[in-house]
């Protein structure tokens, strides 16, 4: 890639991050009041950001199984309100327990 497509790559990309966030400032002038909209934008974050770990989450590891059982046991433990540490400490150590189980039974 030559310098003069990088920069016009570069450019294309900055314009249009900064366009997603200042379009919704110039477009609402006044405070939000629906309480609808309120929580739609409230979860938008936590919604990109589960879509975007989820299937990260599944294939991390060399076993579908495994990460789906380390999965598994991150969201009952973050249900339950543990730190972060707890929830991926226990998760790694169940991804681990069962690729071990798995390379016996298999």
């Amino acid at each position: 890639m030559n310098n003069t497509n990088f920069w016009i790559y570069l450019l294309i990309m900055a314009g249009s991050t900064y366009l997603i966030r200042a379009i919704p400032f110039a477009a609402v002038q006044k405070r939000i009041n629906n309480q609808f909209i309120k929580s739609f934008l409230y979860y938008i974050p936590y919604t990109v950001l589960a879509a975007m770990t989820f299937p990260s989450a599944l294939y991390a590891t060399g076993n579908v199984i495994a990460a789906a059982a380390g999965l598994f046991v991150a969201v009952i433990f973050a249900i339950k309100g543990k730190g972060l540490t707890l929830v991926a400490a226990l998760s790694c150590l169940t991804v681990l327990i069962v690729e071990i189980m798995m390379k016996y039974i298999a």
